[in-house]
């Protein structure tokens, strides 16, 4: 089975370079006919942004740009387009070597004029080439300057590293801290598992609370701690173990609605990654929680919101993936009552009750036990 992930691999790596090569060879063939080189992209704004009913994730519209040489701007675009792809395929691809994005913008500057004034730059260009590919900047072997985030639970994988494969239980070969996610997960394999389900939790003291109690062992539980808003690795290793394994995901976060867009970009994609949406987002992932209802009904710890919270709130009872019954009784009697809620604030029912109490009740409630 390892000699079939490495295969994968370079299957990857292969189609990453014919892609990224096919855009260069037009932009060639265009100066051949004479034509003006140019890429044609998805307008990418807020209001080329539109909600899928039938994948459930938001994707780009019809609306598009051109970026052409018909412009100095246009030309330097292009130029700068033609030296990463370069810099993909010779350095990256044909060497198996890897970079992260803030490495990019450094090599940049020993390609003169084409070098790239500031790292947001050079960011939206590996955007651009994703979307021109199709593929995720994992296949360029393009990496974040952040380390991921971590699982703990009755999983077996198979990881292919630079130094071999490794095959790692992610309970009883780790320690407390976790299984970290490497920032490209189509390097896993799942071998085998005893989960029943997988629980996403925004905070770190909450993912800790639930190992100290052996949440994971009672309930067959797989952790994943998202670290706020969650990295692309995150949302796809939670997608592909809820593809793969049958796993239900369900999102566990604070209760504010900051915290509910971290739960939106788990179940159905977030807006500066739309194109990357169907590979990402996991539209059967449920929110467990913290609900506005529970405020009330645990009499929970709070903070009065402010008027950032206000106005994000009531721009998600116009946004389309909070567009339920359920979401807008939670947010409107949130705006009622004035106040948030974090995590932690269950400790003040006593250390064991967010385990022993709610989340085996929300959790029943939602058909996952």
């Amino acid at each position: 089975m390892a000699e079939e992930i490495s295969l994968q691999r370079k299957e990857h790596d292969a189609i990453a370079s014919n892609r990224l090569l096919g855009l260069a060879e037009e932009l060639y063939n265009q100066f051949l006919s004479e034509t003006i080189p140019n890429v044609n992209l998805p307008t990418r704004t807020k209001k080329n942004i539109e909600y899928s009913d039938e994948s459930e994730v938001w994707v780009y519209g019809d609306r598009e740009t051109e970026r052409s040489a018909k412009t100095v701007k246009g030309a330097f675009q292009l130029l700068k387009t033609t030296h990463v792809v370069d810099f993909l395929v010779n350095n990256h691809l044909n060497q198996n070597r890897g970079s992260t994005l803030r490495e990019l913008y450094y090599i940049s500057e020993n390609w003169d004029i084409a070098k790239f004034r500031e790292q947001p730059e050079s960011d939206r260009l590996i955007e651009d080439l994703e979307i021109i590919s199709g593929l995720q900047r994992e296949y360029f072997h393009m990496r974040p300057e952040e380390d991921g985030a971590t699982m703990f639970g009755p999983v077996r994988i198979r990881e292919e590293t630079k130094r071999g494969n490794r095959v790692i239980h992610c309970q009883e070969d780790i320690g407390e801290s976790g299984y970290q996610i490497p920032f490209n997960v189509e390097n896993i394999e799942f071998l085998d598992h005893d989960a029943d389900f997988i629980i996403a939790i925004e905070t770190g003291g909450m993912y800790a609370r639930l190992i100290e109690n052996g949440f994971d062992e009672k309930y067959n539980a797989v952790l994943v701690h998202l670290k706020g808003q969650p990295a692309r690795s995150t949302r796809r290793i939670i997608k592909r173990m809820n593809d793969e394994l049958k796993l239900p995901v369900v999102v566990f976060t604070d209760g504010d609605p900051w915290s509910y867009r971290i739960f939106a970009s788990v179940a159905y994609g977030a807006i500066k990654s739309a194109h990357l949406s169907e590979h990402m987002a996991t539209p059967g992932a449920q929110f467990i929680g913290v609900q506005p209802s529970d405020i009330v009904e645990y009499e929970l710890s709070t903070d009065k919101l402010t008027d950032k919270d206000v106005a994000a709130l009531r721009s998600e009872l116009t946004d389309p993936r909070f567009e339920t019954d359920y979401w807008k009784e939670q947010i409107n009697l949130q705006l009622e009552i004035n106040k948030k809620a974090e995590q932690q604030a269950f400790a003040g029912k006593g250390l064991d009750f967010v385990t022993d109490t709610y989340l085996p009740n929300r959790l029943t409630e939602l058909g996952i036990i």
